[in-house]
C-alpha cells in the first residue's frame, strides 16, 4: 500500500503505507522529486509540513526557529499517539536542554568511547563465545543485538545488567505506536520511575566510579540537576542507550545476509567496517515514521515554501539519506561509500548524544561477527523474517542465523 499519485500542494495522508521492515514507501522519492515539503495529514492532531530533502531537513534541524518545545505540552500534528513529554529532554526549553546536554555530553565523547572501546569488545566477543559453545540456529537478537548495547550503558550508569527486564519492559511500551494501550504504557512508567527512584537512592548512599553517581555528584552537590531532571536524564540514557543500536544492529546484519554477497565483501576486507556502518546508518531506517514534530515560533522558508508560526513541521531522516541529489546511486548499498554525509543521527541541537557510542559498538559488533563467523548466514528465507508492528524503532522480531 503506497500513498496515490497527488499533485504537488495537495494535502497527503500520512503514513503513506505500513512498511515496517528494511525498505522506504516509494512515496517519499515521489516527493523529493516533486514536493519536497508537502502538506500531510497526520494520525493524530492535523495538518503538518513534511520535509523530505537533505538540504531542507538539515536546514530545519538547526533553525531555533523550529521548536520541539513549542508543541511539547499541547496536542499537536504528530504520527506518534503521545507527544512529547513536556519535562522529557527534547521537548525541553533550549537554555535547559542545552544545559543537561552538557553535563551529560562527557560521558560519550569519542576520546571516552575510545577508552571504552577494549570493554565493548570484550563484551562483544564474550557474546560470540557463547554463540559458538551452543551452536546454531541462534536468534541474533537476543544474543548480540540487544544484549551488547544494554551490558554497555549498564556498565556505564552502574546499573546491574540483571534488572535490565524492568527498562526493557518500560522501552517496549514506551516505544509502541499503537501495541500498547495508555494505560499500560502509564503502568510501565510508573514500575520504572519506582525502580530508578529506588537505585538513585542506593546510588546516592553508595556512590561508585560510574556515571550514574557523577550525576547525582552534580544534582546533590553543584544543584545543576533536579530530582525530575536526573531520573529523566538517567532513563533517557537507559532507553536511548540500548534500544536503537539494537535495532540498527540487527537491521544491519539482516540487510547483509539478504544479499550475502555484502557479508562476503566484509568478510574479505574487514578493514572497510567502519565505512561499511556509516553505508548502513544511511540505508537502514531506525524509525518505522517520521520524527518528533516542530512548531514554527515564527514564519520560516524552507525549500521555496512559507511556513506560518503556529504551523507543524516534521521530517524524515530515512528519506533525506535516500537523497540522490546528495548520494550516488543513493538507493545501492555500496560498503565502501566516501562521499556519505548521511544524517541518521541527526542534525543540530538534537544530535544524538550517544553517536560515537553507537558507532563503537556497531563496529564492533560486525567486526567480530565478519572475521569469527565468516560463514554466518540466515537460517530461514530473508522474505519469513518477522518485524516489529506498532512500535517507533524498526527491526527485527527475531534474526535465525546459523553459520
Amino acid at each position: 500500500m503506497t500513498c496515490p499519485h497527488a499533485a504537488a500542494g495537495s494535502v497527503r495522508t500520512y503514513p503513506f503505507g505500513d512498511r515496517v521492515d528494511l525498505e522506504l514507501d516509494p512515496a517519499y522519492a515521489e516527493l523529493r522529486a516533486g514536493d519536497p515539503v508537502a502538506r500531510v495529514r497526520m494520525p493524530y492532531g492535523g495538518e503538518a509540513w513534511l520535509l523530505t530533502r537533505h538540504a531542507d531537513i538539515k536546514k530545519a534541524s538547526a533553525d531555533p526557529r523550529l521548536s520541539m518545545h513549542a508543541g511539547a505540552d499541547r496536542d499537536v500534528p504528530r504520527a506518534a499517539p503521545r507527544g512529547l513529554d513536556s519535562v522529557g529532554l527534547m521537548g525541553m526549553p533550549p537554555e535547559s536542554h542545552a544545559r543537561l546536554r552538557r553535563l551529560v555530553s562527557r560521558a560519550f565523547t569519542a576520546r571516552r568511547v575510545a577508552e571504552l572501546r577494549p570493554r565493548i569488545t570484550e563484551i562483544t566477543h564474550g557474546l560470540i563465545d557463547g554463540l559458538i559453545a551452543e551452536g546454531g540456529p541462534a536468534d541474533l537478537v537476543q544474543r548480540l543485538a540487544l544484549p551488547l548495547p544494554t551490558a554497555v550503558i549498564c556498565e556505564m550508569l552502574g546499573i546491574p545488567n540483571e534488572d535490565r527486564h524492568v527498562f526493557r519492559a518500560f522501552t517496549e511500551a514506551l516505544m509502541s505506536s499503537s501495541r500498547y494501550t495508555e494505560q499500560e504504557v502509564a503502568e510501565a512508567a510508573e514500575q520504572y520511575a519506582d525502580y530508578l527512584r529506588g537505585y538513585v537512592a542506593e546510588r546516592r548512599a553508595h556512590p561508585q566510579d560510574d556515571l550514574l553517581s557523577a550525576l547525582i555528584e552534580a544534582h546533590d552537590e553543584g544543584e545543576q540537576l533536579s530530582g525530575n531532571e536526573l531520573l529523566m536524564l538517567v532513563g533517557g540514557m537507559l532507553i536511548g542507550g540500548h534500544e536503537t543500536t539494537a535495532g540498527q544492529l540487527a537491521g544491519h546484519v539482516a540487510l547483509l545476509l539478504r544479499d550475502r554477497s555484502r557479508y562476503e565483501e566484509l568478510r574479505a576486507r574487514p578493514e572497510l567496517v567502519p565505512t561499511a556502518v556509516e553505508e548502513l546508518l544511511r540505508v537502514v531506517p531506525l524509525w518505522a515514521s517520521v520524527g518528533p514534530t516542530r512548531i514554527a515560533t515564527e514564519d520560516v522558508e524552507i525549500g521555496g515554501v512559507t511556513i506560518r508560526a503556529g504551523e507543524a513541521v516534521v521530517y524524515s531522516l530515512a528519506s533525506a539519506n535516500r537523497d540522490e541529489s546528495v548520494f550516488e546511486n543513493a538507493g545501492d548499498v555500496v560498503l565502501d561509500r566516501t562521499h556519505n554525509p548521511h544524517i541518521a543521527f541527526g542534525q543540530g541541537p538534537h544530535y544524538c548524544l550517544g553517536a560515537p557510542l553507537a558507532r563503537a559498538e556497531l563496529q564492533c559488533a560486525l567486526e567480530a561477527l565478519v572475521t569469527r563467523l565468516p560463514g554466518l548466514r540466515l537460517a530461514v528465507p530473508a522474505d519469513e523474517l518477522a518485524w516489529h508492528e506498532g512500535m517507533l524503532v524498526r527491526g527485527p522480531v527475531e534474526l535465525p542465523v546459523t553459520w
